[in-house]
């Protein structure tokens, strides 16, 4: 396995890609929309907890979802019972996730919402409790999104303790808690320094050509050992260069396999 790329050739990318322009298509872009960062982090976990699958699917989905949330999605969640949401969403699809499921996702922001006053003091509390690690934060903030129903498996909110790489809470942290031209933050008093990489099928293929990587199953154990190879170039930041690399191979107007050959990386992508 060939030594991982210098901490150089990816700030060039990142000072290449990193900017709004290069935004679409991503459900980062809904995100712009709220000033409100109570309805802004609701927004995010949406968006992110709908981000798999084909990318137009996506952004479609979580149109559907925000329209019925106009104008002020935490003043809606706020007004919503379970029965006014059930009917809401019935009928609502994104590939395995169903209307009940999104339903019962948006009722457990409402819980935690009135337990805790927003998301970011919900997950604050569990990351100050457990500091070394982000990873036992995101499992008692999947539990109390969960906790009204029994921690029921939900397609929306995975969970790090069976395994998962958990890339779409992981992506609504780098979103929350990272501020720059592309991630809006506000997070503030979460250090981006314990962020985990979001680790989807796309990003483990770029990882694996490039060196950060040789395991083959894209797990948590593997999002780990990613993140850590970063942390070692920007210990401060480890997740900085996750939007550059990820829009290689997905925007037309980049070329992920150029990318590789400028960086004398045998090219595995397909």
């Amino acid at each position: 396995m060939p030594p991982p790329i210098s901490e150089e050739t990816l700030e060039h990318l990142y000072e290449k890609y990193n900017r709004r322009e290069f935004v679409h298509p991503d459900p980062l872009e809904f995100l712009y929309n709220y000033e409100d960062p109570l309805d802004r982090e609701i927004v995010g976990l949406i968006a992110s907890s709908l981000a798999y699958g084909r990318v137009s699917q996506i952004l479609n989905s979580i149109s559907i979802v925000l329209e019925k949330m106009t104008p002020s999605p935490s003043l809606f969640i706020e007004e919503s019972s379970m029965e006014s949401l059930l009917h809401t969403f019935y009928g609502f699809k994104h590939r395995f996730t169903t209307g009940d499921e999104i339903t019962a996702m948006l009722f457990g922001i409402k819980n935690v919402i009135t337990r805790h006053g927003s998301l970011h003091t919900c997950f604050k509390t569990g990351f100050i409790n457990n500091g070394k690690s982000i990873l036992p934060a995101i499992t008692e903030f999947v539990g109390e999104l969960s906790s009204e129903f029994n921690c029921r498996s939900n397609s929306l909110l995975p969970c790090p303790s069976k395994g998962s790489a958990c890339k779409r809470l992981n992506l609504f942290l780098r979103w929350m808690v990272r501020r720059d031209d592309v991630d809006p933050g506000g997070w503030d008093d979460i250090s981006s320094s314990k962020l985990v990489i979001p680790l989807d099928t796309h990003m483990h293929r770029i990882c694996l050509s490039l060196g950060f990587t040789n395991r083959r199953q894209a797990d948590m154990k593997t999002a780990i050992e990613i993140t850590d190879a970063f942390r070692t170039m920007v210990p401060h930041d480890p997740v900085r260069y996750d939007f550059a690399l990820t829009r290689l191979g997905i925007r037309k107007d980049t070329d992920m396999t150029s990318f590789l050959d400028e960086c004398g990386k045998i090219t595995t992508i397909q």
